[in-house]
């Protein structure tokens, strides 16, 4: 996973809905019927799982039929032990009882109950990275030994490899235009954790690696689809019918829907979270701030994509009195540090959100060199009247201040350029004047503007500017 210091923050349902989501999942529900079938007759042998005997009555009971009924059952018992549904009473006897969880169910909270589900969606996780056991029949060795390498299987690697898939999943889904609703294609996911961000055209090594952890991962999430975890469209049959020969490339949308399509749900995503925080990475969601003070909302959203941004801003705003809100956020944004400006540009975003009120709020700081720009651009844009024209040298900081809060925020990406553009345009001489303002990337900006600007000429003048700009700060 990437730095987990600015992963955009997750936008998460309500618990009460999630919850509900967790107690209608097929695996949770089928372990819920079972605790509530099991009693003084229920035996189960030296594991904890039902002695086989008893697995068509269980099937029965939770309405399953066909060759994997008693499997399913199974599974379903297994997840009512391990999430204390049931609870072995005697294990020499192989007597069980209702575990205390069971009332959770019913009774709980909210928290409590994706906690069962959570403990649920661990033993899933866990299943998934074990092979088939099919193949493990196929690969036991003399003496009833599994061999380990004729099954081409190695547990670190694989459950790696399902962690890294999740991983990329949750960053898709979390980050900027990741849609709750969008499916990702299969081998795009597997392409994901094998093949080099870097790499230009992969190998065929590359390729074949890219196609196994197709089929693996096919395997894994019908797994992870009845925990809740992900909506997932399988790899059509009909790739597959030949298991000799690799599935060719797909050529156009339906094509590639057919290689399988992942989307994570919103209970799936709440469940990467937790999972994410247990292994320690700072994994924000969006209302964290809510209860934080203005320097926290503009730090924390610092980096966030604008629409979480947003999302996050609305949310701390709507707790507060406006005027008393704009004062705070104005107070914040103050500064002379490297990370000031972008705390400007967030100040000014949530300003944006807030309503007429907050004027009186803006034309206290009409005077203030840091914040006196910015006020008259919000009090024009609300329609306010006797808004004072701003001294020159009030622009060229104001406009120092947005591109360095630009540059911090996306780094030399298109809106930049057309920017930088504008303003050498917009404003004849801006070089000769720009390189004096007081304003601590001054230099770092000019630079920049001579790195972006597509004219030569132009770009000389920003760098000797940006020249004349550090000697004049003594480097």
């Amino acid at each position: 996973m990437s730095d987990s210091s600015t992963l955009p923050p997750a936008r998460l349902h309500p618990e009460a809905e999630l919850a509900r989501d967790a107690l209608s999942t097929p695996v949770l529900s089928r372990a819920a019927g079972l605790a509530r079938w099991a009693g003084p007759a229920t035996r189960v042998d030296a594991g904890g799982g039902l002695v086989e005997e008893q697995l068509p009555a269980a099937a029965e009971v939770l309405g399953l039929s066909g060759d994997d009924a008693a499997a399913y059952a199974s599974e379903a018992w297994r997840i009512a032990v391990d999430t204390g549904l049931v609870e072995i009473t005697d294990e020499e006897e192989g007597t069980v009882a209702a575990g205390e969880s069971l009332a959770l169910l019913t009774g709980g909270s909210p928290q409590d109950v994706l906690g069962l589900w959570l403990t649920a969606l661990e033993t899933v996780l866990a299943d998934a990275s074990v092979p088939d056991l099919d193949d493990v029949v196929d690969a036991m060795a003399e003496g009833g030994e599994v061999d380990l390498a004729a099954l081409g299987w190695d547990p670190e690697a694989e459950a790696e490899l399902l962690d890294g898939v999740l991983g990329n999943l949750y960053l898709l889904t979390v980050g900027e235009g990741g849609a709750e609703d969008a499916s990702v294609p299969l081998p795009a996911l597997a392409a994901s954790v094998i093949v080099p961000s870097d790499m230009g055209e992969p190998t065929n090594d590359m390729l074949e690696q890219v196609s196994d952890a197709m089929m693996r991962l096919d395997d894994q999430f019908r797994m992870l689809e009845p925990i809740g975890l992900v909506a997932y469209r399988p790899v059509d049959e009909a790739l597959m019918a030949d298991a000799e020969e690799e599935p060719a490339a797909p050529v156009d949308e339906t094509d590639v829907a057919r290689y399988g399509m992942v989307r994570l749900t919103p209970l799936g995503l709440y469940g990467l979270r937790a999972r994410l925080l247990e292994a320690g990475f700072a994994v924000p969601a969006v209302g964290d701030l809510a209860g934080k003070d203005a320097n926290a909302l503009l730090d924390g959203t610092a980096h966030f994509p604008p629409g979480a941004a947003h999302a996050e801003t609305e949310r701390w705003l709507a707790g507060r009195e406006p005027l008393a809100a704009a004062r705070e956020l104005l107070s914040a944004a103050r500064g002379t540090d490297a990370g000031a400006p972008l705390r400007r540009l967030r100040c000014q975003q949530a300003l944006s959100l807030v309503g007429g009120e907050a004027e009186p709020a803006l034309r206290e700081v009409l005077d203030d060199p840091e914040l006196g720009g910015l006020a008259r651009v919000w009090l024009t844009e609300h329609g306010a009247g006797d808004v004072p024209a701003p001294p020159e040298a009030m622009v060229f900081w104001l406009t120092i201040d947005t591109v360095a809060a630009q540059l911090a925020a996306e780094g030399n990406s298109e809106e930049l350029r057309a920017l930088v553009e504008g303003l050498a345009r917009q404003h004849r001489g801006f070089f000769d004047t720009a390189w004096r303002v007081g304003h601590p990337a001054t230099a770092d900006v000019l630079e920049a503007m001579g790195r972006l600007h597509p004219d030569k000429k132009v770009a000389k003048e920003a760098r000797k500017a940006a020249f004349k700009a550090r000697s004049q700060h003594g480097g």
